[in-house]
């Protein structure tokens, strides 16, 4: 049977249900279709290993909840939405026992300046004034993240770091630069470089990657302590937007896969299921990934010659394509860097397996020139702060692994990481936390780039669906011409992490989506003065 509704948002990921829900207030019948059983895309939770043990197999922390507009404007935490803030946010531990570098709290900053001055007194005085300006810009950082991207000149762009860093030697020439060049020109510690490293690459941006240093300034050293940890894991937050939608009268088809956008007379007037067709007299909103959107849904045959080169030419990784590990442990880690500071115990994302810039860079490029690196990591054990996610007595953790993209090993070479890579990462485990040996661990498992794509149609295994450079970046992501979230087909929008911003879990996507929609159908701003965007 053919149903009709005003919106129809394809695809249940944290920024469709984000967009549907503000649709839904404005007054348009809504309804939000979903391939799969369960909402929420990358930030899900599951139990993959044993029961009990509950692992996030995507997002992990969450830095955006204190400026996210749908937690405040749709009361997320009436509706389950629970936060733990730990106060040592990002550390790194050493195979050979030496002190630990820990980044802290923005309320904590002392111990991060005492953590760092172990080894230099001028980077840690340099990292907290960093971390202080970056705390400063966050109402100007937040204005830029949940508005639509304004194309932006270099002269621009160069007389507001200059405007935030001159003083500091920052000049408008630091817009050329990788992150690489300016955390070497900033820090001359060698532990401290190979966490900032690994920390851009969490970001996506690509520490060789000409043309971002001036993000790691202005968006990688805010986000670096600002993380959350979502009780029951990530998918409480899933579950808290669905509620929401369900409240303002949202419908949620599940296990339906769209196949085709009807597109009639240039405008997009429904869209075709395995179910039956489902017709939308003003909206359908894609938050599936660019190509899937434009070239397999729409089809070449309705858009121009330039829309279908745009698309074909937009690049999926090597940024954010992940492995994650999952370990059932009897114990939590204990590290011999704790010998200096136990605070690398409890500390909520660990790296593990660097011992300095160099393993870091060397991992860092294998991964991105398509070769598997030699196994490390970044770990979570989230059981410490919330025990519900692993048995009484027991852990949870769980990692990122930065590996080649799908596309670059074969079916057969993926099984055998799946078979091997844990074990090889339990000996570099091991050899920083002399407990994590196999007696310690119950069961573990680990989650592949070419399941993430099969799973959550992550195009190669990147969950921005789309390469963090500059040429797709702010207002040239995905493209120019599609910058604004409108498409060529009339009614048809994106709002998907292959538009501005990107990936993360911030729900820019949808919200600016909204946006867009509410200035070409004239319904409510979703701005709220007191927060001023």
């Amino acid at each position: 049977m053919t149903r009709t509704y005003d919106a129809i948002v394809i695809g249940a990921g944290h920024n469709g249900l984000c967009l549907a829900a503000y649709l839904q207030r404005a007054g348009l019948s809504t309804v939000v279709i979903e391939r799969r059983h369960e909402e929420g895309g990358g930030i899900n939770t599951e139990e993959p290993v044993l029961p009990g043990y509950r692992h996030n197999m995507h997002a992990q922390y969450m830095e955006f909840f204190d400026i996210m507009p749908m937690i405040q404007d749709f009361a997320l935490e009436d509706l389950g939405l629970r936060t733990v803030m730990p106060e040592a946010q990002a550390g790194i531990a050493f195979a050979d026992g030496r002190p630990p570098v820990i980044l802290h709290r923005p309320d904590l900053l002392d111990r991060t300046h005492a953590s760092i001055a172990r080894y230099s007194k001028a980077d840690a005085d340099t990292y907290v004034e960093l971390k202080q300006r970056a705390v400063a810009l966050e109402q100007l950082f937040a204005v830029g993240l949940y508005n639509i991207p304004q194309p932006a000149g270099l002269d621009d762009q160069g007389a507001m770091i200059e405007a935030a860093f001159g003083d500091l030697g920052v000049g408008a020439q630091f817009l050329m630069k990788s992150p690489k060049h300016v955390i070497d020109e900033f820090f001359e510690t060698p532990e401290l470089r190979a966490l900032l490293y690994r920390s851009c690459v969490e970001w996506g941006y690509p520490i060789d990657g000409q043309g971002l240093g001036a993000g790691f300034l202005l968006f990688v050293m805010w986000t670096l302590g600002n993380w959350k940890l979502a009780r029951g894991g990530t998918h409480t937050l899933a579950k808290a937007m669905t509620q929401a939608c369900y409240r303002e009268g949202v419908d949620l088809l599940e296990n339906v896969m769209v196949e085709q956008v009807i597109v009639e007379g240039g405008r997009a007037v429904g869209v075709k299921t395995r179910a039956g067709d489902i017709r939308a007299t003003k909206v359908v909103a894609s938050n599936a990934d660019l190509r899937q959107t434009l070239l397999d849904m729409v089809g070449e045959d309705n858009l121009s010659p330039l829309w279908v080169k745009r698309a074909r030419a937009y690049r999926y990784g090597p940024s954010h394509v992940l492995g994650t590990p999952c370990f059932c442990l009897y114990e939590e880690p204990h590290y011999k860097s704790a010998q200096w500071n136990e605070e690398i115990d409890r500390c909520f994302y660990t790296m593990v397996g660097f011992d300095g810039p160099d393993d870091t860079v060397r991992y860092i490029r294998d991964a991105y020139m398509g070769r598997l690196p030699k196994p490390a990591a970044g770990t979570w054990v989230n059981s410490l702060w919330d025990p519900a996610q692993a048995p009484p007595g027991r852990h949870a953790a769980t990692g990122w692994y930065f590996l080649p993209v799908a596309s670059a090993l074969t079916t057969e070479e993926w099984t055998e990481v799946r078979e091997t890579f844990n074990e090889s990462f339990l000996d570099v485990w091991h050899e920083s936390a002399p407990n994590m040996n196999r007696d310690n661990v119950i069961a573990h498992k680990l989650y592949t780039p070419d399941q993430m794509e099969r799973k959550n149609l992550m195009r190669e295994g990147d969950f921005s669906n789309g390469e963090f450079a500059p040429d797709q970046l702010g207002a040239n992501r995905p493209f120019p011409e599609a910058s604004n979230y409108r498409t060529e087909i009339g009614g048809l929008y994106l709002c998907g992490p292959s538009a501005y911003p990107g990936g993360g879990v911030h729900a820019a996507c949808g919200y600016n989506a909204y946006k867009a929609i509410a200035e070409d159908l004239g319904l409510p701003s979703p701005v709220v003065a007191e927060r001023g965007y």
